[in-house]
């Protein structure tokens, strides 16, 4: 049971936990319409309830909520609604700075601002399904506003549905796809010509480096050492390695294992053959 602080609109409302006297917002069709201040509420199986008491990169989700319009926090409820369908368990804190982001957006949209994201390539690719997720925004924007929102900024909103499935923050998510970018674009300067975003190689490159960044952020150390083997039998690529892995930690602000150099690379030797085939 609640009892209603405020009614944001007909499907939202801030309400106060009869057991602990704590603030929720809680989401749901029809939840405040008609509702008053001081009304006691019960939860349908359909609702959802968002602690007030969560902490964001953005601030604390108290201050957001009064300082976000309630339609953004729809919208960004029935993105994670789809989030929940695909990961099954996530994390609905996101709501909150998701919903601050979506405003802001449509801000810049109505104001006509042009938003570059140059990480959009990069994020579609290495949050995939992440990245179909909030495709889904285009379509209740236009049908809600009568807005268009662009790639670049489904690639932001992307990063928000992966920090509801992972325990990660947005920044750190970021901080991963800038290393990324990084290495890829080392690579490609090493093989001379841009890589195919949707090549074999490109892909199998993308995985490994999105999980060596991750080991790298996590302290995680590979077992097998390919080191003496790599360096011998494939030098170029090795030394293009051991120079991309130096650079990523520069980025990252830490130090990546050595054994990581041979494995990125073998991947970087499959990139190189790939492209030599392709010219051929």
């Amino acid at each position: 049971m609640y009892r209603i602080k405020k009614v944001l609109n007909h499907n939202a409302v801030i309400g106060i936990g009869g057991q602990d006297n704590r603030e929720y917002l809680i989401m749901g069709k029809g939840i405040g319409f008609g509702k008053k201040v001081a009304e006691r509420i019960e939860i349908r199986p359909a609702d959802t309830v968002y602690s007030l008491k969560e902490s964001t990169e953005r601030g604390s989700a108290e201050k957001l909520v009064n300082s976000i319009e309630p339609v953004y926090l729809e919208i960004a409820n029935e993105i994670l609604d789809e989030a929940e369908k695909v990961f099954q368990k996530i994390d609905r804190s996101v709501l909150f700075p998701m919903a601050d982001h979506i405003e802001y957006a449509v801000k810049r949209i109505k104001n006509k601002e042009q938003i570059s994201n140059p990480l959009r390539d990069d994020i579609r690719v290495l949050f995939h399904m992440e990245y179909k997720v909030a495709q889904k925004i285009q379509p209740i924007l236009k049908e809600r506003m009568g807005i268009e929102i662009e790639d670049d900024e489904i690639g932001y909103v992307a990063l928000h549905v992966h920090t509801a499935i992972n325990d990660e923050k947005i920044s750190q998510a970021m901080q991963m796809a800038q290393a990324v970018r990084e290495c890829i674009s080392l690579v490609e300067k090493e093989v001379g010509k841009p890589i195919d975003i949707m090549s074999l190689s490109y892909n199998r490159l993308m995985n490994h480096v999105r999980n060596m960044v991750a080991r790298a952020m996590s302290k995680e150390q590979l077992k097998l050492n390919m080191n003496d083997y790599m360096s011998i039998k494939f030098p170029k690529a090795f030394e293009t390695a051991r120079y991309i892995c130096e650079q990523v930690g520069r980025s990252l602000k830490c130090t990546l294992s050595d054994v990581e150099i041979g494995y990125l690379a073998m991947h970087i030797e499959r990139v190189a053959c790939d492209e030599l085939e392709n010219k051929e």
